[in-house]
């Protein structure tokens, strides 16, 4: 399986084990799951915490956007391996922006951001290039 195919795996599971350390996080802040209003009760969560929860969010919609990226590469005819370096780029940025969003270091946070913001629409024009 090509590459890029697997890095869509792994950054698809991403945001699932951030929403189970999002939990705990919930249950160490209140003791409790309101399980009839969730996203009221993490609405108020502080701290680390916090930062899972919008690490979370992010993850998916990073998942939106490289989803996109690798359909066009799909769909471009162009052999997909050629895509590896730049996924497997965005793929290290994906692993990196929730632990610098857990440890808040912003700084860092939004520099592997950019730089996996920046690989995938390298995907996308490539791909686009070759239409």
């Amino acid at each position: 399986m090509p590459f890029i195919l697997w890095v869509l795996f792994i950054v698809a599971i991403l945001p699932m084990l951030l929403a189970v350390l999002g939990g705990y996080c919930r249950y160490r802040q209140f003791g409790k799951f309101d399980n009839h209003y969730p996203r009221s009760q993490q609405a108020h969560m502080t701290g680390l915490g916090a930062r899972v929860m919008a690490a979370q969010h992010n993850a998916w919609e990073s998942l939106t956007l490289f989803s996109a990226m690798s359909l066009l590469a799909y769909a471009s005819g162009l052999n997909l391996a050629d895509f590896s370096y730049p996924a497997g780029l965005f793929l290290l940025s994906r692993i990196f922006h929730p632990l610098f969003y857990i440890l808040d270091m912003d700084t860092y946070r939004s520099l592997v951001f950019l730089i996996g913001l920046f690989s995938a629409i390298y995907i996308g024009v490539k791909a686009i290039t070759a239409f």
